[in-house]
């Protein structure tokens, strides 16, 4: 990734309130971003559907975080905050919609798979104006949308950050560093809590324990690599993984694609890689 840059500048703010303020239930945004392209934390009125057809966006809300690329999309509720950090030329292609069809689909932010049809149908509405026909056809790509999105797979892929001052030593340094093999015992030494005690808040700030989370991690951060870079045995190596079959079944479980597959989508970013329940 390179040098950062805050992408919510004036005038792309002022693009997008058009958007945010539309006089209809649904409408398509669509811009490309260049690598390192970073956003504050921010929210808008409108429900988002926020995907990418190109690259890797990194999605923090207050308190998860969320790795998407072109095979996974993530809904945001109104009023959401989060910000957004483009890995590599990202094409996004989004949909600001009301809150009430949004709450029909989902009532907190979800990651799902973006099956073929749900892309181009994205795609579709992003070249809708933003004053759409009524009687046109753009109210059909909407309510297939919408059906697509219940259809969804849901992804278990985010990433929760645990608010505990403790707990974040841990965690952020763990994102910053993937492959760190200190167990909860060797973290002990240095949080000033016991390992049963970090266990322990562990769960109860995520929802998971420490080892699920740091695979989770892992995971993550495997992802952006393998569509930055691609070489499947360096980044076993950089995220942890002793063995790259491990981190082979361990890839798919979590995103219903192989690691080969992901670099597919590097090497040929519309290759139109199906995900598969697993």
């Amino acid at each position: 990734m390179q040098a950062e840059y805050i992408f919510l500048s004036p005038e792309r703010q002022a693009l997008m309130a058009k958007y945010e303020a539309a006089e209809r239930i649904a409408v398509g945004y669509a811009m490309d971003y260049p690598d390192g392209l970073v956003s504050g934390m921010h929210s808008h009125p409108r429900a988002q559907l926020v995907y990418g057809i190109t690259g890797v966006m990194r999605v923090e809300t207050e308190d998860a975080l969320f790795v998407l690329p072109p095979t996974k999309a993530l809904l945001l509720p109104a009023g959401e905050q989060h910000s957004i950090a483009m890995e590599g030329k990202v094409a996004m292609r989004e949909l600001f919609m009301d809150q009430g069809i949004a709450q029909a689909v989902a009532n907190e932010a979800r990651v799902m798979a973006v099956s073929p049809l749900l892309r181009e149908l994205i795609v579709a509405i992003c070249n809708e104006p933003v004053d759409w026909e009524l009687g046109g056809r753009t109210p059909h790509i909407i309510a297939l949308i919408l059906d697509e999105i219940k259809r969804a797979r849901t992804l278990l892929t985010r990433l929760p950050l645990p608010r505990d001052h403790r707990l974040s030593r841990v965690a952020q340094a763990i994102i910053a560093n993937p492959s760190d093999p200190r167990s909860l015992e060797d973290w002990a030494e240095t949080c000033g809590a016991s390992s049963r005690t970090l266990a322990r808040l562990f769960h109860r700030e995520t929802g998971i324990s420490f080892g699920q989370w740091r695979l989770q991690a892992r995971l993550n951060a495997a992802f952006v690599l393998l569509m930055t870079h691609g070489d499947i045995p360096l980044v076993a190596d950089a995220v942890g993984f002793g063995s790259q079959s491990a981190f082979g079944v361990a890839f798919r479980r979590t995103f219903g694609i192989t690691p080969g597959q992901a670099r597919t989508l590097h090497l040929h970013p519309n290759s139109g890689v199906e995900t598969t329940d697993v």
